[in-house]
């Protein structure tokens, strides 16, 4: 069974950190890209940043290079997302997904197949 597991969000300040951790099984950890979504009230999701351990490449929207960094882990099947310097506009649901296929540039949420859950991220003034 395939499942992606986020955690690691809360409640924060403006100009705070969290970490979350997507906790992937059922698929070979390899052989995907693993994403992060996120998703506002009445916004559309938004591609935030992605990895592939297998050829070492990540990418970053432009509304958090410099201040959110993806990594991975892969003896524990794990994908961070430390999140640092915090803003409201941050405020969303974060999702972890999982594509299959090019690593290409840019994150088109209907390529990936796998999703968890969900775990929200509050940033408060």
């Amino acid at each position: 069974e395939v499942q992606l597991v986020e955690s690691g969000g809360g409640l924060v300040q403006a100009g705070g950190s969290l970490r979350l951790s997507c906790v992937v099984s059922g698929f070979s950890f390899d052989d995907y890209t693993i994403g992060w979504f996120r998703q506002a009230p009445g916004k559309e999701r938004e591609g935030v940043s992605k990895i592939s351990s297998r050829i070492g490449s990540t990418y970053y929207a432009d509304s958090v290079k410099g201040r959110f960094t993806i990594s991975s882990d892969n003896a524990k099947n794990t994908v961070y997302l430390q999140m640092n310097n915090l803003k409201p506009e941050d405020t969303a649901v974060y999702y972890c997904a999982a594509e299959r296929g090019m690593f290409g540039s840019g994150m088109v949420f209907y390529n990936y197949e796998y999703w968890g859950q969900g775990t929200q991220v509050t940033v408060s003034s």
